[in-house]
């Protein structure tokens, strides 16, 4: 997984809010992401061969390119799904944010 950008923003979903709120608070308490926020999706997508059409809790993550492992690993880990969505991408952002994202990384 290539993490040589400064900023990385990661997303995966989960079914309950709970699951949502656990995740995003452990992660940023273990310095994995700066910060972490959820919201409230529909989702249609094929699993075991049927169309589902269902709520979940979309979690998206802030980090840098050098946690963004430690952070992959960590939410598979601790993930309710069997098959968690991972999905991340480089963004970019102003210096003072990066500085704010790093000061807040483990």
């Amino acid at each position: 997984m290539p993490s040589d950008a400064p900023l990385w923003v990661a997303c995966t979903t989960v079914a309950l809010e709970d699951d949502a709120r656990r995740l995003a608070r452990e992660a940023v308490s273990l310095g994995l992401a700066a910060c972490a926020q959820w919201e409230a999706i529909r989702s249609c997508y094929r699993w075991d061969g049927q169309v589902q059409d269902e709520g979940e809790w979309r979690l998206t993550f802030k980090t840098l390119g050098h946690a963004l492992p430690s952070l992959h690993d960590w939410v598979h880990a601790q993930h309710p799904y069997a098959l968690p969505q991972w999905v991340a991408w480089p963004a970019q952002a102003s210096g003072p944010y990066l500085g704010w994202v790093a000061a807040g990384l483990a």
